[in-house]
């Protein structure tokens, strides 16, 4: 293990609800650190967000606990809160078809899958949850991406070159942002062979209370199981669960 990683992140417990600013002597004091020593620390987890300086002098510096740890606390309540909601409907969903249930969230510049629900067949995928994929691979991550605004877009895209999971096919951007154009419109995302050969994937959005999309209710399993009858049973039921998980967290599908 990182002791000066571990020794670093040890000094944000030094805050609570009593103590919400201290100086860089008495965080040195508190955490039994020569003062060089607690200040590199402090340094490190300013520039990472997760402190910030209120005050400086010649003689002091103050610390409070930074923003980013806001950001990660609403994260994290948000994943608690959808997995609690959907893990009921995502259970009858694969009762009903029999295929993977995933929730795949945003997370900076990738998707990770938070839940999992498995197929009983004799065949299946092999996922986890904590998986993270690109944004621009999978019918859940790509569906994230095409409801996230240009800007987001961009920002996740980047200028260079983009690769398939194989890494041997390069993505064409523009028609990857025609794709994402059809998948805001359209309200669902569908991918074949994209993170997993001879796959299929289709994934809905779940939205919470204020309209905005959080994750996408994803069903994957063998394209063979993806087609004529079934296909269409199968969109419908995730369409139905991701709405019926969609209003557990407060979405209305018309404003007051």
């Amino acid at each position: 293990m990182n002791q000066s990683v571990i020794k670093a992140l040890k000094l944000l417990d030094l805050f609570n609800e009593d103590i919400q600013e201290l100086s860089l002597r008495e965080i040195a004091l508190r955490a039994d650190l020569p003062k060089p020593t607690a200040y590199r620390h402090l340094a490190s987890l300013v520039e990472c967000g997760f402190l910030q300086k209120s005050k400086e002098n010649d003689q002091d510096s103050r610390y409070r606990l930074g923003l980013k740890l806001l950001e990660l606390g609403h994260l994290v309540t948000n994943q608690l809160e959808i997995r609690e909601v959907a893990l009921p409907l995502m259970e009858q969903l694969a009762q009903d078809i029999n295929e993977v249930i995933h929730i795949v969230i945003a997370n900076q510049k990738e998707a990770t899958y938070i839940e999992k629900v498995d197929s009983t067949r004799a065949i299946r995928l092999y996922t986890r949850i904590g998986k993270s994929s690109p944004l621009y691979i999978g019918s859940g991550p790509k569906l994230l991406l095409a409801f996230m605004d240009k800007e987001k877009q961009k920002e996740v895209l980047g200028d260079a070159e983009l690769y398939a999971i194989d890494e041997h096919r390069k993505i064409d951007k523009k028609r990857l942002q025609e794709e994402l154009d059809i998948i805001r419109e359209e309200g669902y995302a569908y991918s074949i062979g994209e993170q997993d050969l001879e796959t299929t994937g289709i994934s809905y959005p779940l939205y919470n209370y204020r309209r905005q999309v959080i994750a996408a209710l994803t069903v994957s399993g063998l394209s063979s199981h993806f087609e004529g009858e079934n296909l269409q049973v199968i969109k419908m039921k995730t369409q139905q669960n991701a709405e019926k998980i969609s209003e557990k967290l407060g979405y209305q599908t018309t404003k007051l």
